[in-house]
């Protein structure tokens, strides 16, 4: 009896630890070590571990990662808002330290070996459960609620911003988009003709993978019939914002934060009724008409599409013509065009055409000239500083009843 018991509760020969990710081993780089030391997030990591160290099974493995992201995600929210330790002498608006703290708890859980029996399939079917859901908790895409308004109505506007990108040209890049969706979430703002409005926030990654798996629809597609505006921001042109008015199906293959690079129709549900463009219903001639901060903003119309009976792409100024094939939104043929085609699509989908959402591009967050090497300067910091508060201001005319 004891033999058959130990037999039983033995456990079976385990998968291998999964690999370090490409943006996983940049973690081993000093500017992220400093990031995360200057921060006091070098421990979020390590308490993880032993989280899941202690897990006794699956379903405390999930809670131990469910948990830990969230915790994750509101540190981080925290920090940036102001509540709590800064627990470093790095500024607090930073959206660096949850970039790679996340990044440490994923490699922590591509190494853990559960202390319970588990066959090697088996593991590698929880692993992938327990990585989504620590992506989808640290990133706040699940936590895109709204309270009730009670008589005052407070209109609801979603935004997202994405990880830092290009780490492989400099590793101490931030994102504006990012650092402004975590100054964001949860906030109220005042909007333009007195009302308030409650805006809600998330954080997408820079990987081609995660959108073709569905990520963007999954986490926005609850929320979409719920909000009153929402925009997708992320890091566009030096100096300007603009708000895209043409988003296109198409992927123009340059290297996400895995170095993979991926090139043609943008990939979703139901291709055959997918539309080669979609268009912002953002209220783009009052946002740029308006005097949101330092930085002009431009309505973009430009497109580069291949034209009906064509082959040869060519670049649109005034938008794409009818029938044409496209090659790059106004925001490009990167993650950003993607993530604003995706959520505009979404919206059409859903029956929700008058709503109002798009995409807007920020200036890109330069360092002072002459910076090569420190993680931070007074120029990063003023800039960052502005392009939030721009962003801010953008929210509070957009959602503005006219």
């Amino acid at each position: 009896m004891l033999a058959a018991l130990v037999a039983a509760t033995a456990a079976p020969a385990s998968a291998a630890p999964a690999p370090v990710t490409v943006e996983e081993a940049r973690l081993d780089q000093a500017v992220p070590r400093e990031i995360l030391h200057r921060s006091g997030f070098d421990s979020v990591a390590p308490e993880f571990a032993a989280a899941l160290a202690d897990a006794r099974n699956a379903a405390a493995a999930e809670r131990a990662v469910t948990r830990h992201g969230a915790a994750l995600w509101r540190r981080a929210v925290d920090r940036v808002q102001g509540r709590g330790p800064a627990g470093g002498d790095l500024a607090r608006d930073d959206d660096r330290p949850l970039y790679w703290a996340r990044l440490a708890m994923t490699r922590e859980l591509g190494a853990w070996e559960p202390s319970f029996p588990l066959p090697p399939a088996a593991r590698q079917r929880l692993t992938d459960r327990l990585t989504d859901r620590l992506e989808t908790a640290s990133r706040g895409q699940d936590s895109l609620t709204y309270p009730a308004s009670g008589r005052r109505k407070v209109r609801r506007i979603l935004v997202t911003g994405f990880d830092p990108f290009t780490l492989d040209r400099d590793i101490r890049i931030s994102n504006p988009s990012g650092a402004a969706a975590l100054a964001l979430d949860g906030t109220r703002i005042r909007t333009a003709d007195g009302g308030w409005a409650r805006v809600e926030t998330a954080v997408f990654p820079v990987r081609w993978r995660d959108f073709a798996d569905g990520e963007v629809e999954r986490a926005l597609r609850p929320v979409l019939p719920r909000v009153d505006l929402f925009t997708t921001v992320s890091q566009g042109r030096v100096g300007k914002f603009d708000v895209e008015r043409f988003n296109g199906a198409w992927r123009g293959g340059f290297g996400d934060n895995l170095n993979v690079s991926e090139t043609g129709t943008v990939p979703v549900a139901d291709p055959g009724s997918q539309p080669q463009w979609t268009a912002t219903t953002l209220p783009y001639a009052r946002i740029t008409a308006a005097q949101t901060g330092r930085f002009p903003v431009y309505d973009n119309t430009s497109v580069t599409e291949v034209p009906a009976g064509s082959t040869a792409p060519v670049v649109r100024p005034d938008g794409p013509t009818p029938g044409s094939a496209a090659r790059a939104g106004g925001g490009g043929d990167y993650l950003s065009n993607e993530i604003a085609y995706r959520a505009t699509l979404l919206r059409d989908r859903l029956g929700l055409r008058s709503l109002p959402g798009g995409h807007v591009h920020t200036p890109v967050l330069q360092f002072g000239a002459g910076n090569t090497a420190a993680v931070t300067d007074p120029e990063f910091l003023r800039n960052r500083a502005d392009i939030t508060a721009q962003v801010r201001q953008i929210l509070t005319v957009a959602a503005a009843r006219r």
